[in-house]
């Protein structure tokens, strides 16, 4: 359907095209110059050592399992509540995802302790998803996997620009992932980013990320994959990036707007706190209703009016996650009371008094 006010709304500049159309004119559309660029660029905005362009966000997190030797007979530790791309990544590199709780259903992260519990002899990773935009405790989770010898990949698909500690996500675990896809902060339609100030690591995506190209001597023993970007993606990413600062604040303004007009409306509660916003990526605005059936009526309500939502099931409710099936209470009531609202830079003040006015209405009654 049309949606009066739709999760997330792609606008695309003048210097935008004129930037993908200037990298056609050499005729090369696979990983250039442009491709490099923007490897350099984003690594300084992140402030690592390594940054590697990829195809899509699950092509980051896919590498990323690889490079640190994830396989066969190993365990990586995954929030619960997530994207399945999270727990897909593991699965592809032949290992076994073992989904954990989140905190609670106020702040849907994965939790630290919960993680210590579930690590066995088999672990090889704790997967660190920053949801919504708001970063998990890294530090907590650094701790417990430096202690153990087990690596730390960050799942940044929904938080460029978020900080932990005064850095980046992406920059304080072992390896870190970013998704561009066409409703995140840095939108490209799709791409993806493996950041790293690991050298090892950062040679092996780059070993992994592409197949050998024309005239380069092949290697039957080296499996590489058709994982990278392409030129006019890196090009659009590029023209887009300079505006990426006041995107984020833009963002920033929408979820304090917001928080401020819904806070105390009976039958909603507004997840994180207030302080977190500042250092948040603000991929979603989330709202916490009081069960799976007071959720569902919400969201309905709301596409009666043209108001666009989303929302997370549980990993270990996809039918198609493998049993035994863990007993998960927190991961549950996140994923049936939380519900997701429009989130974009720009949102013009009609469509915000549309979205808040269409949520107060459908809130339920005192």
């Amino acid at each position: 359907m049309s949606w009066r006010v739709p999760l997330a709304e792609l606008r695309i500049s003048e210097e935008d095209v004129a930037a993908v159309l200037g990298c056609l004119g050499p005729g090369r559309l696979e990983a250039g110059a442009a491709v490099a660029a923007l490897e350099r660029a984003l690594a300084g905005t992140l402030g690592v050592r390594h940054a590697v362009a990829v195809a899509s966000g699950t092509a980051a997190l896919h590498l990323a399992c690889l490079a640190i030797g994830l396989g066969p007979g190993d365990e990586a530790i995954v929030p619960g509540l997530t994207f399945v791309a999270t727990a897909n990544a593991v699965r592809y590199a032949g290992a076994t995802a073992v989904p954990c709780e989140v905190i609670a259903a106020r702040e849907p992260n994965v939790d630290p302790d919960d993680v210590a519990r579930r690590i066995t002899p088999r672990t090889r990773a704790v997967i660190a998803v920053h949801l919504f935009g708001y970063p998990a405790d890294l530090a907590a989770l650094a701790e417990i996997c430096a202690e153990r010898g087990i690596a730390l990949i960050e799942d940044c698909a929904q938080a460029l620009g978020a900080r932990f500690g005064g850095r980046s996500v992406g920059a304080v675990g072992d390896v870190g992932c970013l998704s561009f896809f066409s409703k995140k902060q840095l939108a490209i339609g799709e791409g993806g980013l493996v950041a790293t100030d690991d050298e090892r690591i950062a040679a092996r995506v780059r070993a992994l990320h592409a197949l050998p190209g024309p005239g380069a001597a092949w290697d039957p023993a080296r499996l590489g994959h058709d994982l990278a970007m392409d030129e006019p993606r890196a090009a659009l990413a590029l023209s887009r990036l300079g505006r990426l600062a006041g995107e984020l604040e833009g963002r920033r303004r929408l979820a304090r707007a917001y928080r401020r007009r819904l806070a105390g409306t009976p039958g909603i509660e507004i997840p994180f706190t207030e302080a977190a916003v500042a250092d948040s990526g603000h991929f979603a605005f989330p709202l916490l209703l009081a069960d799976r059936t007071q959720r569902d009526r919400f969201r309905a309500a709301l596409a009666a009016e043209g108001v666009q939502t989303t929302c997370y099931p549980a990993l270990h409710r996809l039918a198609a996650w493998p049993a035994p099936r863990p007993s998960l209470p927190r991961v549950e009531e996140a994923a049936d009371r939380h519900v997701c609202l429009p989130m974009m830079a720009d949102m013009e003040p009609a469509s915000l008094d549309l979205v808040v006015d269409a949520a107060l209405r459908a809130a339920p009654p005192r």
